[in-house]
């Protein structure tokens, strides 16, 4: 995987994590390993709407379904690292942590403690979760189907 892909990857999972399991990690990891970065603030989390677009079926024209809030901040380290954040719902704490954790994971002395100690256990708890509610939707399922009637 390249630079570009493990970013896509971390950032995805840092703005798809509950913000309560994010905060838990990243105070463990502080504690641990004594992560204390200095940053400066380029954009303060803010918060806005951005446009949804669906396709009938998923495959025919698209149209706008309606608005989500999201939420996006910018930050850069001491060091020169430039995090970013985008995410969908209010918390501008949850923003400002997500871009705080992105710099750090571009730097080279950080990235492996990080990637381990938080982007990982965040994946597997986000894919386990997305897996349980595909078991509860599955158990849900009804199949349709037509009697042919004796007449014809």
């Amino acid at each position: 995987m390249d630079t570009t892909e493990k970013r896509k990857y971390w950032m995805s999972v840092l703005a798809q994590a509950s913000f309560e399991k994010l905060s838990v990690f990243w105070q463990q990891s502080q504690t641990k390993y004594g992560l204390a970065p200095d940053y400066q603030v380029i954009r303060p989390a803010e918060i806005g709407l951005a446009q949804v677009r669906a396709r009938m079926g998923s495959t025919g024209r698209q149209f706008n379904i309606g608005d989500v809030t999201i939420t996006r901040a910018a930050i850069q380290l001491a060091t020169g690292e430039m995090g970013y954040s985008y995410l969908q719902g209010r918390n501008k704490q949850h923003a400002e942590l997500a871009a705080i954790l992105d710099a750090l994971l571009q730097t080279e002395s950080y990235q492996k403690v990080i990637f381990c100690q938080i982007i990982a256990p965040l994946a597997t708890d986000m894919q386990a979760e997305r897996a349980l509610r595909q078991q509860e939707v599955a158990s849900s399922k009804v199949d349709f189907f037509t009697m042919v009637r004796g007449e014809d």
